[in-house]
C-alpha cells in the first residue's frame, strides 16, 4: 500500500484520488481553524505559493477531535481559510485522525513514522512530509512550523 491508494473527498465532496499528486512533494496536515497552531496557516500557505511551481503539494485535512477546535462545516472552514489566511492549497473534507472513525490513511501514514509509543496524532497540525516517491520521510509535532522545515522542502524538491 502507498499514499496513492487512497481515495479522499475533498471539502467540495468530490472523491480525489490520491494518485493524481504522484511525482509530487506532499506535506499533509491536519488542522484546525480555533487553536494556537493556526497561524501556522500563514506559513503553509507562503511554502505553498514559493514551492507550488516546482512541485510541491500541501493537502490539509481539518480535524475536530483536539478541543472541538475544528466546528465548522467544510464549506466554513474553507471560507474561514481563504479570508484570514488566502489558503490556495488543497483542502479536504474534515476527518478524525485517531482512533475507530480514523480515516485509513492517517492509519497508513502513522504506521509509516510513528513507532509503537508515538503512533497517534497528539494536535492539530501535525505535519507528514512526503517524497515525490509518496514515501513518507518526516513526521512534524504542531510545535514545527513550516517556515523549520522549509529547508527539507527545498532538498526533497
Amino acid at each position: 500500500m502507498t499514499v496513492y491508494d487512497f481515495t479522499m473527498k475533498d471539502a467540495g465532496g468530490q472523491d480525489i484520488s490520491l494518485a493524481d499528486y504522484k511525482g509530487k512533494v506532499l506535506l499533509i496536515v491536519n488542522t484546525a481553524t480555533g487553536c494556537g497552531f493556526t497561524p501556522q496557516y500563514n506559513g503553509l500557505e507562503d511554502l505553498y505559493e514559493k514551492y507550488k511551481d516546482q512541485g510541491l503539494e500541501i493537502l490539509d485535512f481539518p480535524c475536530n477531535q483536539f478541543g472541538n477546535q475544528a466546528p465548522g462545516t467544510d464549506a466554513q472552514i474553507t471560507e474561514f481559510c481563504a479570508i484570514n489566511f488566502g489558503v490556495s492549497f488543497r483542502q479536504f473534507s474534515k476527518i478524525e485522525v485517531n482512533g475507530p472513525g480514523e480515516a485509513p490513511l492517517y492509519t497508513w501514514l502513522k504506521s509509516q513514522k510513528g513507532g509503537v509509543l508515538n503512533s497517534n496524532i497528539k494536535w492539530n497540525f501535525t505535519k507528514f512530509l512526503l517524497d515525490r516517491e509518496g514515501k513518507v520521510v518526516e513526521r512534524y509535532a504542531s510545535t514545527v512550523t513550516p517556515e523549520r522545515i522549509e529547508a527539507k522542502i527545498k532538498e526533497l524538491l
